[in-house]
């Protein structure tokens, strides 16, 4: 089994587990209604994808 010749210090250890911060998904303009949605996915506002109307729109 693997043991470390010497003790790790806390800057070290630490610096490993700062991965927390999130990044912001990429959105893209819709082509109807010019509102900011996710991409590959049907349009919250108007209800289109891929130029044809998929979901009725409120």
């Amino acid at each position: 089994m693997a043991v470390p010749k010497r003790k790790m210090s806390k800057a070290r250890r630490d610096k490993r587990r700062a991965n927390w911060k999130l990044t912001i998904p990429g959105l893209v303009e819709c082509p109807q209604c010019h509102e900011k949605k996710m991409p590959h996915r049907v349009c919250p506002d108007c209800g289109h994808y891929n130029g044809k109307v998929v979901v009725a729109a409120e």
